[in-house]
């Protein structure tokens, strides 16, 4: 089964984050897969505007602990760590990257690296009982993927230290009053209201619609590549913590962490 699924209807694209059976929890093979889609928009032509959504109960519940690569034990080299903690990077540069107007489509619990990929889109539709949250720092994590600068952008600093700092997840009221999400749907209504909003930008001049997207972003995110160069080295640091070996396996036995500043 793809891991990622693209459909088109007339000009609009939906991607969908297909691992239901894991509440869409994000893996190193499931980042692959959404850049090669993401990167593929460049040479399509037919299509103005994509949504993306997830598929199940949850948009998704940010990255999959059970991946080796959070686990103790055998590791690969610090220079093969670095290259793989670069690959949520990638997959952001590639989203906000896509020429067309991206839509994501919000409805259950988006968290982590789910939260970052509906950053990365131009537009968040909400159900209204969707919560979304970055909750690395209850592991022991720096939010990386260079997304920091983008809630920043989003919300402003003082409410990104809350979506950051916490771990908490917040409401979908509170995102829209922040002005993280764009509107806010009944449950039943997500997938309809994101394609109607594609719609609505797939009738407009491509060529004039894709040059101002290139522009706002580069405005908007002049500097983000340059300050947050080394959010995976901060990972690999925290990674390597007791901190962060203590909220994995705090996760895993369903228990509180202990947290000692290690």
């Amino acid at each position: 089964m793809a891991l990622i699924r693209t459909e088109h209807d007339h000009a609009v694209a939906t991607v969908t984050i297909n691992r239901p059976e894991k509440r869409n929890a994000i893996t190193a093979a499931l980042m692959e897969e959404l850049i090669a889609v993401a990167h593929a928009f460049a040479a399509d032509e037919a299509t103005r505007a994509v949504v993306i959504r997830g598929e199940g109960r949850d948009f998704s519940v940010g990255a999959d602990l059970s991946e080796p690569r959070y686990q103790a034990g055998a590791q690969p080299s610090l220079l093969m760590r670095r290259r793989g903690a670069e690959l949520g990077g990638r997959l952001m540069r590639a989203l906000i990257e896509i020429p067309q107007p991206t839509i994501c489509a919000l409805h259950g619990i988006a968290t982590g690296g789910g939260a970052c990929i509906a950053a990365a889109c131009d537009f968040r539709i909400a159900a209204a009982d969707a919560r979304l949250g970055y909750g690395e720092v209850r592991m022991g994590m720096n939010l990386m993927w260079t997304a920091l600068p983008i809630v920043v952008h989003l919300v402003g600093p003082a409410r990104a230290k809350q979506l950051v700092m916490s771990g908490k997840l917040f409401d979908a009221a509170t995102l829209e009053r922040w002005g993280f999400l764009d509107a806010i749907v009944p449950p039943t209504d997500v997938l309809s209201a994101a394609h109607a909003m594609a719609a609505e930008y797939a009738r407009l001049p491509p060529v004039a619609v894709q040059m101002i997207k290139k522009s706002v972003n580069a405005i908007a995110g002049a500097l983000d590549r340059a300050v947050m160069h080394m959010d995976a080295d901060q990972w690999l640091l925290a990674a390597g913590s007791d901190d962060f070996r203590e909220a994995v396996a705090a996760f895993f036995e369903k228990r509180a962490p202990e947290f000692k500043g290690n």
